[in-house]
């Protein structure tokens, strides 16, 4: 059953099969007030059996563009459209959280990007990217990487 994220109240529900459930829940509603404040529209989440286009679409362009396949199984997923922009967003049971922003317009920006929660070490299949740190109020610390999108998906 899809339901819209609280950021306000940090909730685990749907998250629980994740060792570090608190931590991707507060990645979860950082990802959650950056799309309800600078979208405007609220972030809903589903289960990947609700939803296997958008889990399908963002293990596409992993596999196709850089060759890489997640080892963790993913527990929630997000996709919708916004400003011309197609957004699929997967979180995994080992903390990762994936976020594919593609916009429509073909002269547009295109990319991937990965983002671990606190506590998570950088996934194998993840080693040759450069994480930056950020703080979070939600999240505590996170790091990110991206890639930009070259093909057409």
């Amino acid at each position: 059953m899809s339901s819209v994220v609280d950021f306000a109240t940090v909730s685990t529900t749907g998250l629980e099969a994740s060792p570090i459930a608190e931590a991707l829940a507060g990645l979860r509603a950082n990802e959650a007030r950056y799309i309800t404040n600078k979208y405007g529209t609220p972030f809903t989440v589903s289960t990947p059996g609700e939803d296997p286009e958008t889990l399908a679409w963002v293990t596409e362009i992993l596999q196709e563009e850089r060759g890489i396949v997640i080892a963790s199984p993913a527990l929630e997923v997000s996709g919708f459209e916004a400003d011309g922009i197609r957004f699929g967003y997967v979180f995994y049971a080992s903390g990762l959280a994936i976020n594919v922003m593609y916009t429509l317009d073909d002269a547009g920006k295109r990319a991937v990007g990965f983002k671990l929660s606190l506590g998570m070490e950088i996934p194998e299949e993840l080693s040759a990217f450069k994480f930056a740190r950020q703080r979070s109020k939600l999240a505590g610390e996170i790091r990110g990487s991206y890639f930009v999108i070259k093909g057409e998906h």
